[in-house]
């Protein structure tokens, strides 16, 4: 439970109104109005303050892990007992509420800037693939040779811009790194707050990830209906437009799918939950030279084989290569474990 429904609950108990509580502790009725919705923490006087008037400890008050009803005797007292494992890992850097907040508006920011990125790199080569699908039949004046002139720069120009977006969201997130990578505690209340905007966002989430697995899926469903009927010789317009469709409706998917994933990341970082527990973060830096050996050898991968001429298979390396990392990962963990 955290701080801001422990002021709630403790009032309504002792049958107060958020006027006569903010005149017991001397401030308005709106801050205690911000103090019980999460927008804003009492300071420390504050909170001893509230602690004396309710007849709780503040650790009662201050640590989430601690419940009223099970931490509290009739009376107030708290006998001081945390929940077993409760920090059974020291930590190592303290993230404060400040700190908390710009890291999610960061996560926020980011995720905007890599989805763009991402879409970018997946949409680079719809026009090569129109045009030289447009050339071949004739749709266009223009021989491959024109088709090559103009698609390929517009390839280079549309991946360079993705890997400014990258390069430059990464560096502004730099002082957020030791959040993810590092074990971490965090100041009163911020546990709370990130698992109050995280359900807040969960619906958004949802949708967000849903409709982006969708279009992932249904991409390639009218390139693979044409195949079936007349088009399937490549001798018409049709089977590069519907190339083109099917990458741009990948493009919208996965451009949501990494959006509502970094900013749900963000909240599973703060909380040290999912890939981001302790123990999945030491594991997570042993992986790091694999993972970038890795990703080194699919990106050169992807690009011999693009600049081969296949533009309009190559990108099936990517969804491919996301699998098969995790199995990757996997071995090299069990490999690790062995005596």
């Amino acid at each position: 439970m955290i701080l801001a429904d422990k002021i709630i609950e403790l009032r309504k108990k002792n049958g107060w109104s958020q006027e006569e509580l903010a005149e017991k502790l001397g401030v308005s009725r709106q801050s205690i109005s911000k103090w019980e919705s999460a927008q804003a923490i009492p300071d420390m006087n504050r909170i001893i303050t509230m602690s004396q008037i309710f007849g709780v400890s503040t650790d009662l008050l201050l640590k989430d892990e601690l419940e009223l009803s099970a931490a509290s005797s009739g009376n107030g007292a708290y006998d001081g007992t945390l929940a077993a494992g409760t920090y059974a890992d020291a930590p190592t850097r303290v993230v404060t509420a400040e700190e908390a907040s710009d890291y999610l508006e960061y996560k926020a920011f980011s995720s905007v800037r890599t989805a763009i990125g991402v879409m970018l790199c997946i949409l680079s080569p719809v026009l090569l693939i129109f045009l030289g699908g447009a050339s071949e039949t004739g749709f266009i004046k223009l021989n491959n040779a024109q088709a090559v002139g103009i698609g390929v720069p517009v390839i280079l120009i549309m991946v360079g811009c993705a890997v400014a977006l990258f390069i430059t969201t990464y560096l502004k997130g730099e002082r957020f790194r030791y959040i993810e990578e590092e074990p971490i505690d965090t100041a009163y209340g911020v546990s709370g707050i990130a698992r109050d905007r995280r359900e807040r966002f969960r619906s958004a989430f949802a949708a967000q990830l849903t409709i982006g697995i969708v279009l992932c899926v249904i991409g390639a469903a009218p390139l693979t209906a044409a195949s079936l009927f007349h088009y399937s010789n490549n001798t018409d317009i049709i089977v590069p437009i519907l190339v083109c469709l099917m990458l741009i409706m990948i493009a919208i998917g996965v451009m949501l799918i990494v959006r509502s994933s970094i900013i749900w990341g963000g909240f599973k970082a703060l909380l040290e939950e999912g890939d981001y527990t302790r123990t999945e973060k030491a594991e997570s830096k042993r992986d790091g030279v694999i993972a970038g050996a890795y990703w080194l050898v699919i990106t050169a991968a992807y690009l011999a084989i693009s600049f081969l001429g296949n533009w309009g298979r190559s990108w099936i390396i990517w969804p491919i290569a996301g699998v098969l990392f995790a199995v990757v990962i996997s071995i090299a963990r069990a490999l690790r474990k062995r005596p």
